[in-house]
C-alpha cells in the first residue's frame, strides 16, 4: 500500500487524526499503527458481542 492509502485506512479508524501529522512517519510506521488500530477494533467488536 502507498504511504497515503495507509493514512487514508487511519483516518477511517481515527477521526481525531491530522494528515499532516500522519505524513511526518515513515510508511513502516504508518504501517504498525494501522496494525494496532485494527488490532483495537477488532478488540472493540468483541467486546459488544
Amino acid at each position: 500500500m502507498s504511504k497515503r492509502e495507509i493514512i487514508d485506512l487511519i483516518l477511517q479508524l481515527n477521526t481525531t487524526a491530522k494528515p499532516e501529522f500522519l505524513a511526518k512517519f515513515s510508511v513502516d510506521d504508518l504501517d504498525m499503527y494501522l496494525d494496532h488500530l485494527m488490532e483495537v477494533d477488532v478488540e472493540d467488536m468483541t467486546l459488544c458481542v
